[in-house]
């Protein structure tokens, strides 16, 4: 059952609920054991948290700071900044030291919490950029400090600064929180410039709760597996909903490990983001394509049938003829009990999917496997969640769900959606040109992106602001299109290319694995040695244009990919072209092959394809 009470006072109120009953656990690195937080540790180092912050002398409202890996302390040191009227800023944990320095000082941060040795280095490097800094806590013991250091401590050393003398002190500040005080401030990952901290008050996470517990069944007995940043809105408020209900929360430490972490929480819940579901897509694809003939076959009839299953009768609530339905359930005690068992979705309840547009393909398969996919649309602005499906309705194939209660929705000037209500932010911190310009004077907040509504669930069409428009006048979506040629286990990542130009085009970073597979099943491995021979190879260019052609058979033809570009290099964080949220950097990359862009249009010119 929901407690929705104040985020300052809700790990107390669960604690006196649940006890030692296990709220939080992670792997640990020494052992590869999970260990358990309970839910009374919790509520006492909140309490150490609270405590120790007031010794420093954290005045209410005033921002602390947390840049770390997910870990049981970052919800610790959150709830302690709650009780005392603390504002939490969460940083990725791959920042750059520039994004720390803006944020630091944009928040004017006087006490940062790190979590291991890479955010202490990237720390520490900035240190004399950051103005008001006064302290570093960092959270792993095993981080190595530098001689000259004299900011930081460990949090062990930190949790005993406070005593019983600040209690009286946590009460009255707790007695006085107000549902209209900032509890956090996060930070949009910036895909056009500097990032905008976005207000989030108590009141647009308890009307977030307060909505999704009405339409998402999760309860006290699921079991979550933390795997998105908790710097992400989507997980965060995820994980408020999650303790909110008394769950357990199984911390993913690092994003690289999320595929062991699977098979051993075995979740029956797990934000996360189609790229995630993608994945597993091409991995089931690559087995069928190495398979046997005999398991090929039957690999591609379980998909088939439970495509036809779902698509044409489970979404829409209706029953299955007989037949089907036997055949649907044959399947689903085999082939289906065994891909899930695989991946450690065997005790799967929902899957709450959001972030970027999910590929039909996908969601057909997704679903098709007997794993419930959950699709949602939201935004940082709107405490994530503005639609989602929902179980005990009908979920049509490209939706993205139905509204969340409580929240208005309306579809403006040029489709634009537009939402009103508690779970809409105040405003972004510090900056009222950037707030004027998205909530307009009858307080509605312009999302920027186009949809409509059918039958009660809402369709996005694109994002208002990336639309492309040719020199031949026509408008072109680069998302939808990227987001239909990345499911190809041969595509890794996708920019368009269209703006005034004649036509449509792809700069293309591929899986250099499997193109090295090829290479090698057909022969000519000794000609590619590097990955710039390997994709500049013709043999490898008509392989990727012919998964392209298929991919993209549906699109209209001024949509569809004349030419594309094989990079020989990914897009990354390090590099500039991808946000903390790994979403691309367009202008970023379009100006970094500018010259090979402008070079590949020359060369099309001669052979353009009307």
């Amino acid at each position: 059952m929901l407690n929705n009470a104040h985020l300052s006072v809700l790990v107390h109120e669960q604690a006196r609920k649940y006890g030692e009953k296990t709220v939080l656990s992670y792997r640990d690195d020494a052992s590869g054991a999970w260990l358990p937080w309970s839910w009374n540790r919790l509520a006492q180092t909140v309490t150490d948290v609270s405590r120790a912050l007031l010794s420093l002398g954290v005045a209410e409202q005033e921002r602390i700071a947390v840049f770390s890996q997910n870990k049981p302390e970052c919800y610790a040191v959150a709830f302690g900044g709650y009780a005392v009227k603390a504002v939490t800023v969460p940083f990725y944990p791959t920042s750059s030291g520039a994004q720390v320095t803006y944020m630091m000082n944009d928040g004017e941060v006087r006490f940062v919490f790190v979590g291991e040795q890479a955010q202490y280095d990237t720390m520490f490097q900035v240190l004399s950029l950051c103005h008001t800094l006064e302290r570093v806590v960092i959270f792993d013991r095993s981080v190595v400090r530098r001689e000259e250091d004299r900011f930081s401590m460990y949090l062990d050393e930190f949790l005993t600064l406070g005593g019983e003398e600040q209690d009286a002190e946590i009460a009255r500040r707790q007695a006085a929180a107000s549902f209209d005080d900032m509890a956090d401030i996060l930070y949009t990952s910036g895909t056009t410039g500097n990032s905008k901290g976005v207000i989030m008050t108590y009141r647009m996470y308890h009307a977030a709760l307060e909505g999704n517990d009405a339409t998402l069944p999760v309860t006290e007995e699921d079991v979550i597996l933390n795997f998105l940043p908790l710097t992400h809105v989507f997980e965060r408020a995820w994980s408020y909903l999650c303790l909110a209900e008394g769950c357990h929360l199984a911390v993913n430490l690092r994003p690289q490990d999320v595929q062991r972490s699977l098979q051993e929480v075995r979740p029956t819940c797990m934000a996360s983001v189609p790229r995630f579901w993608e994945k597993v897509y091409q991995g089931v694809q690559e087995k069928i394509a190495t398979a046997s003939p005999v398991q090929r076959r039957l690999m591609q009839s379980a998909l088939a049938t439970g495509i036809r299953y779902w698509t044409e009768y489970a979404s829409k609530q209706l029953p299955a003829p007989p037949a089907l339905r036997l055949k649907y359930r044959l399947y689903d005690r085999t082939v289906y009990k065994l891909l899930r068992r695989t991946l450690g979705l065997d005790r799967g309840n929902f899957f709450p999917t959001a972030g970027a547009a999910v590929s039909p393909e996908v969601e057909k398969f997704v679903h098709a496997v007997g794993i419930y996919m959950m699709v949602g649309y939201g935004l940082t602005e709107s405490t994530a969640t503005v639609t989602n499906d929902n179980m005990d309705k009908p979920n049509t194939l490209g939706s993205i769900g139905r509204p969340l209660p409580g929240l208005e929705i309306k579809i403006g000037e040029n489709d634009e959606i537009l939402l009103r209500g508690d779970t809409i932010m105040p405003g972004y911190f510090r900056k009222e040109t950037s707030t004027k310009a998205v909530i307009d004077a009858d307080g509605w907040f312009h999302t920027g992106d186009a949809g409509y509504f059918k039958n009660g669930e809402l369709y996005l069409k694109e994002r208002i602001k990336d639309l492309f428009k040719t020199s031949n006048g026509k408008y072109v979506a680069p998302q939808m299109i990227e987001s239909k040629l990345t499911i190809d286990r041969y595509i890794e990542q996708c920019v368009i290319v269209a703006d005034k130009r004649k036509f449509v085009s792809a700069l293309i970073v591929p899986n250099y694995q499997l193109l090295e597979d090829f290479a090698k099943a057909e022969g000519f491995a000794a000609e590619v040695t590097t990955r710039e021979q390997l994709c500049a190879h013709p043999r490898i260019h008509r392989l990727v244009a012919e998964r392209i052609d298929t991919l993209q058979q549906d699109l209209a033809h001024y949509e569809q990919v004349k030419h594309f570009l094989l990079l020989a290099e990914p897009f990354t964080m390090e590099g500039g072209e991808l946000t903390n949220t790994l979403k691309v950097k367009r202008g970023v990359v379009c100006e970094r092959y500018a010259a090979r862009i402008d070079q590949l249009y020359e060369e099309a010119e001669r052979s353009f394809k009307a």
